[in-house]
């Protein structure tokens, strides 16, 4: 490889939140974290350079969005997805949560149902419940060491209610790569039933080998006039502290009503060196996320391997894309409490509890395996020695 994912890097002092915030997120700081979802490896070389450059001018002013970052945006797109948008649809934002807030504002009234198919990132339900809409689970059907949707249980929950579907895609924290025809299925019922699509495509950039990430907003022009796209290189360029993120409308009226209350929220993207991020990661930097992709993958098979044959009454959840492992701990008969003392006391692993994001977590574990393959080993062995001590 032409990139080094293999060097460990010292994150301690560096105000990272996963290293610097573990003692006051977990109680210690002696523990392998592995819990907040951004990657153990220096960024593209290239896209460093960009940034030493820009910050050796020594003024930080506001900055704006030129035609060459919109330029890349839409070619990104097109070349990665096979997507075809245009300059005008394309809206910045300091992060996908303000993103995803807003959409929420914009096309949900307090009292209005919004869906989201869980387990997913419990963000999606807080910020709805905290704006007052109500939250309808769809949960996915776990069966075989598989995820998949129950289409007839998911109509069953739609009334003149529901106003908008949260499609996570890749689906954050069980690596789904949603199907074409599970993505047209999808659009087929919040068409007949005028739900809004808000799709959170995060995570677009990390598909394995044997799938392909479809934007729902390119199979056809009525989901495109019904979909609301957030993404941005974050996740795949591991600039996720530079907030930088990207949201695509196509729809002149639902982008009409959206920057009403971006504007309201002040969700645009200002920050100077997120904007040079975005069109550096773009135009230049593909190829060091192409060897990263294909080194996380190479990750998530010695994983599934060293689990499977090792680590008895532990199982995990082939993920499809993105860079976090669901390790399913059911069968060790243990509670959600008694899991965590395990991971904290035994293990001493920080993972991202698997009931924070939803019912159906319950029993499960998050684990970011975007690291070292020397890191990932030392983790596992810990797993694999406090499961069997039990």
């Amino acid at each position: 490889m032409k990139y080094d994912f293999d060097k460990v890097l010292n994150r301690w002092n560096t105000r990272s939140e996963k290293w610097d915030g573990m003692l006051e997120h977990f109680g210690t700081n002696d523990l392998i974290p592995m819990w907040e979802a951004d990657m153990e490896f220096e960024v593209a070389p290239a896209l460093s350079k960009a940034m030493i450059e820009r910050a050796q001018q020594a003024i930080y002013g506001y900055t704006i969005a030129t035609d060459s970052f919109y330029e890349s945006v839409v070619n990104w797109q097109k070349r990665r997805n096979n997507w075809l948008i245009e300059k005008d649809w394309i809206r910045t934002s300091n992060g996908a949560m303000p993103s995803i807030v807003a959409a929420i504002y914009a096309f949900t009234k307090p009292g209005d149902k919004v869906i989201v198919q869980d387990p997913v990132f419990y963000k999606f339900e807080e910020l709805a419940v905290f704006n007052g809409r109500h939250v309808v689970k769809d949960s996915l059907i776990y069966e075989d060491g598989k995820y998949s949707i129950d289409f007839d249980s998911l109509e069953k929950l739609i009334d003149p209610r529901v106003k908008m579907l949260v499609l996570c895609n890749p689906q954050n924290p069980i690596g789904r790569v949603f199907t074409k025809d599970e993505l047209l299925k999808i659009g087929e019922i919040c068409l007949k039933n005028d739900i809004i699509i808000l799709a959170d495509e995060i995570y677009s950039d990390v598909i394995f080998s044997e799938s392909k990430h479809i934007p729902i907003s390119s199979l056809s022009e009525e989901l495109a006039m019904n979909t609301v796209t957030v993404f941005g290189p974050g996740k795949g360029f591991n600039i996720t502290g530079l907030k930088a993120t990207l949201t695509v409308i196509s729809n002149p009226k639902l982008r009409a009503e959206y920057d009403l209350v971006a504007e309201a929220l002040e969700t645009k993207l200002k920050n100077i060196f997120a904007v040079i991020a975005i069109e550096e990661a773009y135009n230049n930097c593909e190829d060091w996320l192409n060897e990263a992709v294909k080194y996380i993958e190479q990750n998530r098979d010695f994983m599934m391997d060293y689990i499977e044959n090792n680590i008895p009454g532990v199982k995990m959840v082939k993920p499809e894309g993105t860079y976090v492992g669901w390790l399913d701990f059911r069968s060790l008969g243990l509670t959600d409490k008694e899991l965590e003392h395990l991971a904290l006391e035994k293990m001493k692993i920080g993972f991202k509890y698997g009931y924070a994001f939803g019912k159906c977590g319950q029993g499960f574990q998050r684990l970011n395996f975007a690291c070292p393959k020397s890191e990932l080993l030392k983790a596992l062995q810990r797993i694999e020695n406090a499961v069997k001590s039990l």
